[in-house]
């Protein structure tokens, strides 16, 4: 905090002035000898729909994210690579599938073996000016705030107001390098004192008020029953969590499954402020021109999607996430893209790729950076894989469980999902014809050929990833 003050006296002592804007080169180009400024923004806990510019503003108004979209080019089919915190934070920060660092949830000591450099070093490395405030969550055997230059408020689970105010400082200030900035918010992640505890719930990133009446609510997701044909698993940990205290929901009334989407919609708009003030601060800098910002949360929220909430699960609310890449004059603008997404492992390839940098080898993900320029639109791959383990950290309720865990294989068209436990163990979905997931066709023999398809593709990333623990699909 000190360290904050520091440079916010700095910069008024200074009286910076804002840098020259430079002419814009053509798509996907720099101007020669520069690197561009980073800003990478995350929140946690946001489903990738959840914004007013996919939705419609009836319920959810959200001018920074409406105008992150306008203005550079989104990825539809982004998914998060373990929906739940900590692995796809050390994902997101190392480029590894969560089963390569050993977190698969919220918990675990990491793979010491594993030979991966954090993105701040890489960056730090390569000369960039590197700053990190907001939620941190990852494990220190792979990244600790302190590989950073600047870092603020660096809390398991950090207070979103305090964070605008020193990352604006940071990137302020007058430098001969570029910088790296990370702003890592919390909401909409309070959503999950909110089911606890509803109006009486204790909200460290701000207070939302009172839900309207019923006919001012938000409608049930339009999936919100259980899908026919649901896994063993599935419905086993759903009843699993829903006996304990941390997931409260399972005798919801449809008016509290409302108010929870009412107060998570008010969660989303919290966060969109700050960032709001945010991106009003680059352009108070000068750098707006010279800053790539990219845009993502680490994983959704099931917002009563099949009777679920929180996250974990692979239904699309919980694992599909934003993911927006803007950079004036580099990058397509009000663009969208169906292109397959992992953030967990696309990150750093993408960043490295936008700043002239060599890609670490050996890291499994690939470059957006021509896809955002325009450049292309093919799709490099057939399909990407997330990963999922349930738990019982936590749940005293229901220690000593046997969990499950999971594998999701989502392709242009379908969706498949094989766990490794239980009789029926396997759920393929048509996302073209089903995009809420509510039909299982694993055992419908019309759908045969897409799920022998959709085995043999997760038999080759397995073999090729070395995810050998995990049990193969049946053979029938």
């Amino acid at each position: 905090m000190g360290n904050a003050m520091d440079r916010r006296t700095f910069l008024k002592a200074t009286g910076l002035t804002a840098a020259a804007t430079l002419a814009r080169p053509a798509l996907g180009a720099l101007p020669a000898g520069r690197k561009p400024n980073i800003l990478l923004i995350m929140t946690d806990q946001q489903f990738a729909d959840a914004m007013s510019c996919r939705i419609g503003k009836g319920f959810l108004n959200t001018p920074a994210f409406d105008a992150l979209a306008a203005q550079g080019t989104s990825f539809q089919r982004a998914y998060s690579p373990n929906p739940i915190c900590m692995p796809a934070r050390t994902s997101l920060m190392t480029g590894c599938y969560p089963h390569q660092t050993r977190i698969q949830t919220n918990g675990g000591k990491g793979n010491k073996s594993l030979d991966a450099k954090p993105y701040a070093k890489i960056f730090k490395d390569a000369g960039y000016d590197t700053g990190y405030v907001g939620k941190w969550h990852i494990p220190k055997i792979f990244a600790t705030p302190k590989d950073f230059d600047f870092q603020a408020f660096n809390k398991h689970q950090g207070i979103d107001r305090k964070i605008v105010e020193p990352i604006v400082g940071f990137m302020k200030e007058k430098r001969n390098k570029p910088f790296l900035a990370v702003a890592s918010f919390s909401n909409p992640h309070n959503i999950c004192e909110w089911a606890r505890d509803g109006v009486k719930a204790k909200l460290r990133d701000g207070k939302i008020g009172t839900p309207p009446p019923l006919d001012k609510l938000p409608p049930l997701r339009p999936n919100h029953a259980v899908p026919e044909h649901e896994t063993d698993a599935v419905l086993k940990m759903k009843k699993l969590y829903q006996s304990t205290k941390k997931f409260p929901v399972g005798n919801y009334t449809e008016k509290q499954w409302r108010e929870y989407i009412w107060a998570y919609y008010r969660m989303v708009e919290l966060v969109d402020g700050h960032i709001g003030e945010l991106l009003r601060g680059l352009k108070d800098s000068g750098k707006e021109e010279d800053t790539l910002v990219v845009f993502l949360s680490d994983h959704g929220d099931a917002q009563g999607a099949h009777g679920w909430n929180q996250k974990t699960v692979f239904y699309d609310e919980s694992s599909r996430v934003p993911f927006i890449i803007k950079f004036p004059g580099r990058v397509q603008s009000g663009k969208t893209s169906n292109r397959l997404v992992t953030t967990g492992i696309d990150l750093i390839p993408t960043l490295c790729d936008f700043a002239g940098l060599a890609t670490p080898k050996g890291l499994p993900g690939l470059s957006l950076k021509d896809t955002a320029a325009g450049k292309t639109s093919d799709d490099p791959r057939k399909y990407v894989v997330s990963q999922d383990k349930f738990t019982t950290k936590g749940l005293k309720e229901i220690a000593g469980q046997k969990m499950a865990a999971g594998r999701m294989v989502r392709s242009e068209r379908y969706k498949y999902c094989l766990y490794d436990m239980g009789e029926h163990r396997e759920s393929l979905v048509d996302m073209v014809a089903d995009p809420g997931e509510k039909l299982n066709l694993a055992y419908d023999s019309r759908h045969a050929a897409a799920l022998k398809q959709h085995r043999q593709y997760y038999l080759e990333w397995r073999e090729k990833h070395k995810d050998l623990d995990f049990p193969k699909p049946p053979t029938a």
